[in-house]
């Protein structure tokens, strides 16, 4: 009788004890699981970027870039028009061009998708430092994002 009044209530604690310590188990696996789960992010896929215009007015000559993320290339990652002289760019639309339009002639072993359209750039034209320094840079832009490189 003196075992049973002394030693059934520590029992019953030491049981009690037991499920409180499986309880806070589950507990803080519950609060670790949702924890680790992952924030929603922001999808930038919606934002429509303007498309850049080369254009001479003079010379009546336009080229519209509608290719995406050229606008922000051309902001961040383009040197100022003033780096490179407009004989320099002048000299090097020429090997692109005549690269690009290479390229657009040989839709079965070039991507045609990249190489939509033929570039009518003559040598003889004054197209001006504007011009020149945007064609310039969308080929830059172009290598980079498809990967490719167009001067030999």
């Amino acid at each position: 009788m003196f075992f049973e009044l002394f030693f059934r209530p520590s029992l019953n604690k030491l049981l009690i004890m037991k499920q409180l310590k499986s309880y806070s188990y589950l507990i803080i696996f519950t609060f670790f699981v949702i924890s680790c789960g992952s924030y929603p992010t922001k999808d930038n896929t919606t934002i429509k970027e303007q498309p850049v215009v080369i254009e001479n007015e003079a010379l009546e000559y336009q080229i519209i870039i509608i290719d995406q993320g050229f606008t922000s290339y051309l902001n961040n990652t383009a040197r100022s028009k003033d780096y490179y002289s407009n004989s320099y760019l002048k000299n090097k639309n020429r090997v692109y061009v005549a690269a690009w339009n290479n390229r657009v002639r040989n839709p079965q072993k070039y991507n045609s998708s990249i190489y939509e359209n033929i570039i009518d750039y003559q040598q003889n034209v004054a197209y001006g430092l504007d011009v020149n320094y945007k064609l310039y840079w969308y080929f830059k832009f172009a290598e980079q994002k498809y990967k490719m490189k167009l001067n030999y």
